[in-house]
């Protein structure tokens, strides 16, 4: 029961904040500009991330208080903030690439070394040993998240759908394997994105921001390690929750690199902007991604509760499937006409 009004009061702490942020970003005309990589067409408030990020960060602090949560992943957790404090002032006016990369590598660099890199990774029945090159991977893997989660929040909802359904089905498989902190951290994420989503819902009133989307794709990839190496949810299981923003973003960064093109430039090439740009409607294709998240998390808990020997082919398999379906998609959506949606306010 304490758990349950904790969680209906995160929700509600969002919810308020949120409508706080839209109140205060509209005074003080924070907004985001259509330009090229945009998929809305009016100038809309930005900075909504705020109320996710101010939520999640108190319910951190209580279970530092409350001695409920690893030290060491409550340390990281707050590192969080950093990203949130560039990514605001990259909103209001802008911040050099390479300082957000800079800054992007030190906070990755601060959170492997509390939790300690990622030693081994399990891939079902089997681990194998990653040794220093674990601690690697788990940087550059932090860092990608980071900027993955800011590619993919282009549209109305997209983001906020993406958080709210990957943090709760999470919560509920990390509670299933007796990781009650980090199911809590997971639900308390969700419940907090749900609050902001109630005013990013297609069409949207205010956007997420920089200052938010960076901090989700940063929480993510470190509840995510963290919680592969307590025994809790499986990295790979984590990965493939994240599927639908893990393919698109990747995917869409290897087509531009076989290309030649400037990685920095901005774009509109994420199968989530084509399917926008061919005359689907923002809330069509963040429904889309819900149903698909809906998918990706019964194949995890079938997963969970199977102990199949071979699961790390079934992940596997499930990961080919997702490339397949971004490549039919993004080749028969880019041979459609760009069709301009008025009615669209999206990123």
């Amino acid at each position: 029961m304490h758990i349950f009004a904790l969680l209906i009061l995160i929700y509600f702490i969002s919810y308020f904040v949120t409508r706080f942020m839209l109140i205060y970003t509209q005074r003080h005309a924070l907004l985001d500009i259509p330009n090229d990589r945009s998929s809305h067409t009016n100038p809309t408030p930005l900075g909504g991330g705020i109320g996710i990020i101010i939520t999640f960060l108190i319910v951190v602090a209580m279970f530092i208080v409350f001695g409920k949560i690893v030290p060491e992943l409550a340390i990281t957790l707050l590192g969080g903030s950093v990203l949130a404090i560039i990514g605001w002032i990259d909103d209001r006016r802008g911040v050099s690439a390479l300082l957000r990369l800079v800054v992007h590598i030190a906070v990755a660099m601060w959170a492997v070394y509390w939790i300690g890199g990622l030693p081994y990774i399990h891939l079902g029945p089997y681990s194998v040993d990653l040794g220093h090159w674990g601690s690697v991977l788990s940087v550059l893997g932090i860092v990608w998240m980071i900027n993955l989660y800011n590619f993919m929040d282009g549209i109305d909802g997209l983001a906020g759908v993406e958080t709210t359904t990957v943090g709760a089905f999470a919560g509920i498989f990390s509670a299933f394997l007796g990781r009650w902190d980090v199911a809590i951290l997971s639900w308390a994420l969700s419940l907090a994105s749900l609050g902001f989503l109630r005013w990013n819902w297609p069409p949207a009133k205010i956007f997420m921001g920089d200052v938010g989307s960076g901090f989700l794709g940063f929480t993510f990839a470190v509840l995510a390690i963290a919680s592969e190496n307590l025994g809790g949810l499986p990295l790979i299981a984590w990965m493939l929750l994240l599927g639908v923003f893990v393919v698109d973003s990747t995917a869409t960064l290897i087509s531009r690199i076989g290309r030649g093109d400037k990685l920095y430039a901005a774009h509109r090439e994420h199968v989530y902007q084509l399917a926008v740009q061919a005359g689907y409607s923002h809330k069509q294709v963040t429904t889309a991604a819900l149903l698909t998240n809906c998918t990706l998390a019964a194949i995890v808990w079938w997963c969970l509760k199977s102990r199949s020997q071979r699961v790390a082919v079934v992940v596997l398999l499930c990961w080919l499937i997702l490339f397949l379906i971004h490549y039919t998609l993004r080749h028969r959506l880019g041979a459609k006409p760009m069709i301009s949606n008025a009615s669209s306010t999206g990123h």
